[in-house]
């Protein structure tokens, strides 16, 4: 599970000794990664009153264009992804992931797994 906790490392690389245990509060959740296909979400609590909705898949994106606009295209494929290469072949789209548009090409730039919702801008 993952720590969300302060490290145990100092700054100059030494152990820290922990005082206490992990809270609850502290523990991450494991990574929802978004992938293409027909659009299926999940809302899941977060801390206090707030909500999350994960983009288990989608197939649409909002690409904002060169006129200031904002077009909610088809996303065809993904392109490039520079979080993980293996993501390209998966067809996981990820923030800074390349996606193929009936626009041209797109950059994400929202967090799908977060927000649920890709946004995106063209790039030339």
């Amino acid at each position: 599970m993952k720590d969300q906790g302060r490290s145990d490392r100092k700054r100059t690389g030494g152990r820290l000794k922990h005082s206490s245990d992990k809270k609850r509060h502290q523990l991450g959740r494991v990574a929802t990664p978004t992938t293409l296909g027909e659009p299926r979400f999940k809302v899941i609590d977060s801390r206090g009153t707030g909500q999350k909705v994960n983009a288990l898949s989608t197939n649409v994106a909002q690409v904002a264009t060169d006129e200031g606009e904002t077009v909610t295209v088809e996303i065809e494929d993904v392109v490039e992804n520079p979080a993980n290469v293996n993501y390209v072949r998966r067809n996981i789209i990820t923030k800074g992931a390349v996606i193929e548009t009936d626009e041209g090409r797109a950059r994400v730039t929202s967090r799908p797994g977060q927000t649920g919702q890709v946004n995106a801008v063209l790039v030339e």
